[in-house]
């Protein structure tokens, strides 16, 4: 009964229009109230939710990403992909793909990468031609790529919900699912390119494409210092963010003189409003976990999969089929938070690495970024083309496809997330 009135607490208040965020802090205090336990306790957990330091990396990833959106890095490696991968027939739809990968990598924010592309490449690609539902289709699924390729502040969240699994081999695990992901996408963007008949751009030559990577070194060199600073042991993670948030503003104010005044303000603004959701979403989920954990519910999840059946390869579809479920109705950070206490004890008994199955879920949610009804890369993509959300819905289908190629490859061949981790141990 207590399980029943925790998540009717919590759905009820989803669907009158509670933000997640409170609707967990309202679904926890209803069901310690239910079980008598002092109020006290949840606010101990509230708390402790949040008094980890690693989490202190999230705001200076979340603003190193904004500063980047405002300050031109985002138009120059658009530039390097297009030097890169134009000519190719339907280049500029490559050429999205490949942006996304550079620019995912730097800001770690699928949202940050489809607002910051979308404006720069969607004009462009309609004005030579290219339907809006295929630019925007190829924007919002290529950025993704920011929730997989390092530097993540989502992966932060899955090490802090699955009791410390190690942020630097997260950040190194999602290297090669992630370029995997957009090799996917760019076969699936050149194939409906030369189905509906597009045509590549001329090849401006190596000098332009070597003095553009050039351009792009300062920017590219942010990702090195965030993801190398770790891996090598020099920096925590939250040493490398705030790094990382400093040679950004070097970067845009003093090499490429593109940060303005008010960018930075908006940079801030930005970086604060979303630190403040994430960490509020943060300590609730903590409250939250602490009864999921009471009540046993790892345990009979488990117990039902594997009633259903004891085969590793249907357990792990299944697991996929419902994130990619609860993708399409909620936030990805409060998933992540929620779902990781529950799932993590399950792939655990299968045998899987906990590593392996952050970046399952990384894939898994941030598709959820893509799909109504609340893919808020969805909404912002189609904003910014001009494109109704069901005209979009109906042709991009080919590239969720690509996407889910990428993602059950990584999940059953755990030598494609696992290799480069065991490889810098």
């Amino acid at each position: 009964m207590g399980l029943i009135l925790l998540f009717g607490t919590f759905f009820g208040a989803m669907v009158v229009g509670i933000p997640v965020a409170f609707a967990l802090g309202l679904a926890t205090v209803v069901g310690f109230l239910y079980e008598g336990i002092p109020l006290f306790v949840a606010f101990q957990r509230i708390m402790s939710g949040i008094s980890v330091f690693s989490l202190l990396a999230i705001p200076f990833f979340i603003f190193a990403g904004d500063l980047m959106m405002q300050g031109g890095i985002a138009a120059r490696l658009v530039r390097l992909a297009a030097a890169a991968v134009g000519s190719v027939r339907g280049g500029l739809g490559l050429v999205n793909v490949s942006a996304s990968m550079l620019f995912g990598g730097i800001s770690g924010s699928a949202v940050a990468d489809t607002s910051a592309l979308g404006s720069i490449l969607m004009p462009v690609m309609k004005e030579k031609g290219y339907d809006a539902d295929y630019a925007v289709n190829v924007t919002v699924t290529s950025s993704i790529a920011g929730v997989v390729i390092p530097p993540s502040h989502n992966m932060i969240l899955f090490s802090v919900a699955a009791g410390g699994v190690s942020v630097s081999q997260l950040f190194i695990a999602g290297v090669v699912p992630g370029v995997l992901m957009c090799i996917c996408l760019g076969i699936a963007a050149y194939v409906v390119a030369v189905k509906r008949g597009y045509g590549g751009e001329p090849f401006l030559g190596f000098r332009t494409l070597a003095r553009s990577f050039v351009v792009a070194i300062p920017g590219l060199f942010t990702a090195v210092i965030i993801v190398g600073g770790v891996l090598s042991g020099v920096m925590t993670v939250t040493e490398s963010g705030a790094f990382g948030a400093i040679y950004a503003i070097i970067v845009t104010t003093l090499v490429y003189r593109e940060l303005t005044w008010e960018g930075f303000k908006a940079a801030v603004l930005g970086s604060v409003k979303t630190t403040s959701l994430v960490m509020i979403l943060v300590a609730t989920a903590s409250a939250f976990a602490y009864l999921l954990a009471l009540y046993r519910v790892p345990e009979s999840l488990a117990g039902s999969l594997t009633a259903i059946s004891d085969n590793p390869i249907i357990i792990l579809l299944m697991l996929n089929l419902i994130l990619l479920a609860l993708g399409m109705i909620m936030d990805m950070a409060a998933l992540i938070l929620i779902c990781t206490p529950i799932f993590l004890p399950v792939v655990r008994d299968l045998g899987m690495d906990p590593v392996q199955f952050g970046i399952i879920m990384m894939m898994n949610l941030g598709l959820g970024l893509c799909t109504p009804p609340v893919g808020s890369c969805l909404f912002v993509g189609c904003v910014i083309g001009g494109v109704k959300l069901e005209d979009a819905v109906k042709t991009i289908w080919p590239f969720y496809l690509a996407i889910l190629v990428a993602l059950m490859l990584t999940t059953y061949i755990p030598a494609i997330s696992l290799t480069l981790p065991a490889y810098f141990e």
